[in-house]
Protein backbone atom coordinates (compact mmCIF):
# COMPACT_ATOMS: atom_id res chain seq x y z
CA UNK A 1 0.00 0.00 0.00
CA UNK A 2 1.40 3.40 -0.99
CA UNK A 3 0.59 6.53 0.97
CA UNK A 4 0.46 9.98 -0.61
CA UNK A 5 3.40 11.41 1.33
CA UNK A 6 5.54 8.42 0.42
CA UNK A 7 4.88 8.85 -3.29
CA UNK A 8 6.57 12.24 -3.00
CA UNK A 9 9.62 10.81 -1.19
CA UNK A 10 11.82 9.97 -4.16
CA UNK A 11 15.29 10.92 -2.92
CA UNK A 12 16.72 7.42 -3.18
CA UNK A 13 16.65 4.52 -5.59
CA UNK A 14 18.95 1.59 -4.99
CA UNK A 15 18.35 0.22 -8.49
CA UNK A 16 19.20 3.44 -10.34
CA UNK A 17 22.96 3.38 -10.91
CA UNK A 18 22.92 6.59 -12.96
CA UNK A 19 21.13 8.86 -10.52
CA UNK A 20 23.56 11.44 -9.10
CA UNK A 21 24.24 11.26 -5.39
CA UNK A 22 22.94 14.10 -3.25
CA UNK A 23 24.48 15.51 -0.07
CA UNK A 24 21.81 15.11 2.60
CA UNK A 25 21.73 16.18 6.25
CA UNK A 26 19.36 14.18 8.47
CA UNK A 27 19.69 15.43 12.06
CA UNK A 28 18.77 13.03 14.84
CA UNK A 29 15.68 14.01 16.79
CA UNK A 30 17.11 12.08 19.74
CA UNK A 31 19.19 15.18 20.43
CA UNK A 32 16.39 17.71 19.90
CA UNK A 33 14.41 19.17 22.80
CA UNK A 34 12.09 16.28 23.57
CA UNK A 35 9.35 18.68 24.68
CA UNK A 36 9.63 20.68 21.44
CA UNK A 37 10.05 18.09 18.69
CA UNK A 38 7.79 19.82 16.18
CA UNK A 39 9.28 23.24 16.86
CA UNK A 40 12.82 21.93 16.51
CA UNK A 41 11.88 19.98 13.37
CA UNK A 42 10.43 23.06 11.73
CA UNK A 43 13.50 25.05 12.70
CA UNK A 44 15.95 22.77 10.90
CA UNK A 45 14.03 21.62 7.81
CA UNK A 46 14.99 23.36 4.59
CA UNK A 47 11.35 23.59 3.52
CA UNK A 48 10.72 25.81 6.54
CA UNK A 49 13.80 28.03 6.38
CA UNK A 50 16.37 25.66 7.86
CA UNK A 51 19.04 23.71 5.97
CA UNK A 52 18.27 20.01 6.52
CA UNK A 53 16.53 17.80 3.96
CA UNK A 54 15.50 14.98 6.29
CA UNK A 55 14.69 14.23 9.92
CA UNK A 56 16.30 11.17 11.50
CA UNK A 57 14.01 9.28 13.87
CA UNK A 58 15.83 6.78 16.08
CA UNK A 59 13.68 3.87 17.22
CA UNK A 60 15.22 1.75 19.99
CA UNK A 61 13.38 -1.09 21.72
CA UNK A 62 15.61 -1.57 24.78
CA UNK A 63 16.68 -5.02 23.56
CA UNK A 64 18.82 -4.49 20.46
CA UNK A 65 20.42 -1.53 22.21
CA UNK A 66 20.32 -0.46 25.89
CA UNK A 67 18.04 2.52 25.47
CA UNK A 68 14.50 3.36 24.39
CA UNK A 69 13.29 6.16 22.15
CA UNK A 70 10.64 6.98 19.58
CA UNK A 71 7.71 4.91 18.33
CA UNK A 72 5.13 4.96 15.49
CA UNK A 73 3.04 7.50 17.38
CA UNK A 74 5.95 9.95 17.23
CA UNK A 75 6.16 9.53 13.47
CA UNK A 76 2.38 9.83 13.11
CA UNK A 77 2.33 13.08 15.09
CA UNK A 78 5.19 14.55 13.06
CA UNK A 79 3.56 13.49 9.80
CA UNK A 80 0.33 15.27 10.67
CA UNK A 81 2.20 18.57 10.89
CA UNK A 82 4.91 17.86 8.30
CA UNK A 83 3.02 16.27 5.39
CA UNK A 84 5.93 16.48 2.93
CA UNK A 85 8.93 15.94 5.21
CA UNK A 86 11.23 12.97 4.68
CA UNK A 87 11.10 11.01 7.94
CA UNK A 88 14.20 8.84 8.03
CA UNK A 89 13.43 6.08 10.56
CA UNK A 90 16.30 4.00 11.95
CA UNK A 91 15.00 0.94 13.75
CA UNK A 92 17.37 -0.51 16.32
CA UNK A 93 14.98 -3.32 17.22
CA UNK A 94 15.05 -7.10 17.50
CA UNK A 95 11.95 -7.69 15.36
CA UNK A 96 11.90 -5.19 12.46
CA UNK A 97 9.21 -7.08 10.53
CA UNK A 98 6.77 -6.47 13.36
CA UNK A 99 7.12 -2.74 12.84
CA UNK A 100 6.91 -2.43 9.05
CA UNK A 101 3.16 -1.90 8.83
CA UNK A 102 2.88 0.36 11.92
CA UNK A 103 5.59 2.70 10.63
CA UNK A 104 4.22 2.69 7.09
CA UNK A 105 0.78 3.66 8.38
CA UNK A 106 2.30 6.26 10.70
CA UNK A 107 4.00 7.99 7.78
CA UNK A 108 7.63 6.88 7.74
CA UNK A 109 9.44 7.71 4.49
CA UNK A 110 12.44 5.48 5.02
CA UNK A 111 12.65 2.28 7.10
CA UNK A 112 16.20 1.31 8.07
CA UNK A 113 16.83 -1.91 9.99
CA UNK A 114 19.92 -3.82 11.10
CA UNK A 115 21.52 -6.63 9.14
CA UNK A 116 22.73 -8.16 12.42
CA UNK A 117 19.12 -9.10 13.20
CA UNK A 118 17.87 -10.31 9.83
CA UNK A 119 21.02 -11.76 8.17
CA UNK A 120 19.78 -14.38 5.68
CA UNK A 121 16.29 -12.82 5.77
CA UNK A 122 17.49 -9.34 4.82
CA UNK A 123 16.23 -9.43 1.25
CA UNK A 124 12.85 -10.74 2.37
CA UNK A 125 12.50 -7.94 4.90
CA UNK A 126 13.55 -5.34 2.32
CA UNK A 127 10.86 -6.60 -0.04
CA UNK A 128 8.24 -6.27 2.69
CA UNK A 129 9.31 -2.72 3.45
CA UNK A 130 9.07 -1.73 -0.21
CA UNK A 131 5.69 -3.45 -0.54
CA UNK A 132 4.49 -1.27 2.35
CA UNK A 133 5.44 1.83 0.33
CA UNK A 134 8.56 2.94 2.16
CA UNK A 135 12.11 3.28 0.98
CA UNK A 136 14.45 0.84 2.69
CA UNK A 137 17.92 0.92 4.15
CA UNK A 138 20.14 -1.60 5.89
CA UNK A 139 22.35 -0.63 8.82
CA UNK A 140 25.63 -2.11 10.04
CA UNK A 141 27.04 -1.89 13.56
CA UNK A 142 30.70 -0.82 13.84
CA UNK A 143 32.04 -4.38 13.96
CA UNK A 144 29.96 -5.85 11.10
CA UNK A 145 31.91 -6.12 7.81
CA UNK A 146 30.57 -4.39 4.73
CA UNK A 147 30.96 -7.36 2.40
CA UNK A 148 27.90 -9.08 3.87
CA UNK A 149 25.86 -6.57 1.86
CA UNK A 150 27.66 -6.91 -1.48
CA UNK A 151 25.30 -9.47 -3.10
CA UNK A 152 22.25 -7.48 -2.01
CA UNK A 153 23.68 -4.20 -3.30
CA UNK A 154 24.52 -5.77 -6.64
CA UNK A 155 20.83 -6.69 -7.02
CA UNK A 156 19.55 -3.31 -5.83
CA UNK A 157 17.63 -4.89 -2.97
CA UNK A 158 17.69 -1.73 -0.84
CA UNK A 159 18.17 2.01 -1.28
CA UNK A 160 20.72 3.02 1.36
CA UNK A 161 23.45 1.65 3.62
CA UNK A 162 23.79 3.09 7.12
CA UNK A 163 27.23 2.72 8.69
CA UNK A 164 27.32 3.26 12.45
CA UNK A 165 30.34 5.12 13.77
CA UNK A 166 29.28 4.57 17.38
CA UNK A 167 27.72 1.61 19.17
CA UNK A 168 23.91 1.83 18.75
CA UNK A 169 22.02 3.17 21.71
CA UNK A 170 23.03 6.56 23.06
CA UNK A 171 23.87 10.00 21.75
CA UNK A 172 27.05 11.74 22.86
CA UNK A 173 29.48 8.85 22.27
CA UNK A 174 33.00 9.24 20.94
CA UNK A 175 33.41 8.97 17.17
CA UNK A 176 34.89 5.66 15.94
CA UNK A 177 36.94 6.23 12.75
CA UNK A 178 37.42 2.51 12.06
CA UNK A 179 34.01 1.98 10.37
CA UNK A 180 34.91 4.61 7.76
CA UNK A 181 37.03 1.95 6.06
CA UNK A 182 33.71 0.23 5.28
CA UNK A 183 32.34 3.47 3.85
CA UNK A 184 35.36 3.77 1.55
CA UNK A 185 35.11 0.11 0.57
CA UNK A 186 31.44 0.49 -0.34
CA UNK A 187 31.99 3.74 -2.23
CA UNK A 188 34.78 2.28 -4.35
CA UNK A 189 32.82 -0.85 -5.23
CA UNK A 190 29.36 0.73 -5.52
CA UNK A 191 29.86 4.38 -6.56
CA UNK A 192 26.11 4.91 -6.96
CA UNK A 193 25.00 3.69 -3.53
CA UNK A 194 23.66 6.10 -0.92
CA UNK A 195 25.81 5.78 2.20
CA UNK A 196 24.67 7.28 5.48
CA UNK A 197 26.93 7.65 8.52
CA UNK A 198 25.49 7.92 12.01
CA UNK A 199 27.33 8.54 15.25
CA UNK A 200 29.19 11.61 16.56
CA UNK A 201 29.02 13.37 13.19
CA UNK A 202 30.03 16.97 13.76
CA UNK A 203 32.20 19.74 12.33
CA UNK A 204 35.29 17.92 13.58
CA UNK A 205 34.50 14.51 12.09
CA UNK A 206 32.55 15.32 8.94
CA UNK A 207 35.66 15.73 6.78
CA UNK A 208 36.69 12.15 7.53
CA UNK A 209 33.22 10.81 6.78
CA UNK A 210 32.87 12.80 3.56
CA UNK A 211 36.35 11.90 2.35
CA UNK A 212 35.54 8.21 2.90
CA UNK A 213 32.52 8.57 0.63
CA UNK A 214 29.47 9.18 2.80
CA UNK A 215 26.82 11.36 1.17
CA UNK A 216 24.16 11.30 3.91
CA UNK A 217 24.96 12.53 7.42
CA UNK A 218 23.20 12.02 10.74
CA UNK A 219 24.46 14.77 13.04
CA UNK A 220 23.01 15.28 16.48
CA UNK A 221 24.41 17.94 18.75
CA UNK A 222 26.27 19.44 15.78
CA UNK A 223 22.93 20.78 14.53
CA UNK A 224 20.43 20.83 17.38
CA UNK A 225 22.89 22.25 19.94
CA UNK A 226 24.56 24.67 17.51
CA UNK A 227 24.25 28.41 18.05
CA UNK A 228 23.45 28.74 14.34
CA UNK A 229 21.74 25.52 13.24
CA UNK A 230 21.37 26.57 9.64
CA UNK A 231 25.02 27.49 9.25
CA UNK A 232 26.11 24.24 10.91
CA UNK A 233 23.96 22.12 8.59
CA UNK A 234 25.14 24.04 5.54
CA UNK A 235 28.78 23.49 6.54
CA UNK A 236 28.19 19.76 6.96
CA UNK A 237 26.47 19.52 3.57
CA UNK A 238 29.10 21.52 1.72
CA UNK A 239 31.83 19.34 3.16
CA UNK A 240 30.07 16.31 1.70
CA UNK A 241 29.47 18.09 -1.59
CA UNK A 242 33.18 18.86 -1.94
CA UNK A 243 33.98 15.13 -1.97
CA UNK A 244 31.12 13.79 -4.09
CA UNK A 245 32.31 11.99 -7.20
CA UNK A 246 35.80 11.38 -5.86
CA UNK A 247 37.06 7.84 -5.37
CA UNK A 248 38.23 7.45 -1.76
CA UNK A 249 41.63 5.99 -1.05
CA UNK A 250 41.93 2.90 1.10
CA UNK A 251 41.63 3.71 4.80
Amino acid sequence: MLFDHQKKSTFLNGKDHHRPLLPIVSPSLMVADQTQLLKDSLHVLSAHGGACEWLHVDVIDGHFAPNMSFCPDTVRALRQHLPHAFLDCHLMVTDPEKWIEPFAKAGASNFVFHYEITKDRTEEVCNKVRAAGMQVGVALKPDTPADVLFPLLERGVFDMVLIMTVVPGFAGQKFMPGPLAKVAQLRRRFPWVNIQVDGAINLGTVEQAAKAGANILVPGQAVFKAKDRKKAAETLRETVRSHLGKTPSKL
